[in-house]
């Protein structure tokens, strides 16, 4: 079974629940969050990166070392360039529904709740993920 589709078994007494508030403190900046934007659809440079996010290298260097602490990024030297990507869909996928809900905050109805043609779309059977049950702390899905 996929990761995305397991049912969350967290609970409130989980051990990793302090880690997770430090991956959302690692994710509260918006060159990170910009930073990761760009990197869903594959590996860049630095400097390319630099380029995307309208920041210096120097800046996008030293958002990427914290990403590369948190396990989030990864790299990849090929002569005197590094390549940078996203170790697995988890934060993309954070970003994304983060992203989502702020277009919650504009007001009326977000682009994200509208079908192909503009309208509202019926509302979704609930997410696996969004189901939590009380099991022993700690344990996973």
């Amino acid at each position: 079974m996929r990761e995305d589709m397991k049912a969350c078994t967290f609970n409130v007494e989980s051990q990793y629940v302090d880690l997770a508030a430090e991956v959302f403190s690692l994710l509260s900046d918006a060159t990170r969050i910009r930073i990761i934007l760009a990197l869903r659809d594959g590996e860049l440079s630095v400097g390319d990166l630099a380029d995307r996010v309208r920041k210096s290298p120097t800046a996008v260097s030293q958002h990427l070392a914290k990403l590369r602490w948190g396990k989030i990024v990864q790299a990849r030297q090929e002569g005197t360039r590094v390549f940078y990507s996203l170790i697995d869909e988890h934060a993309r996928k954070l970003v994304a529904q983060a992203v989502f809900q702020a277009e919650h905050v504009v007001g009326g109805v977000p682009p994200h709740h509208l079908n192909g043609e503009g309208v509202p779309a019926a509302p979704a059977a609930p997410d696996a993920t969004e189901t939590a049950s009380a099991t022993d702390p700690g344990q996973r899905a």
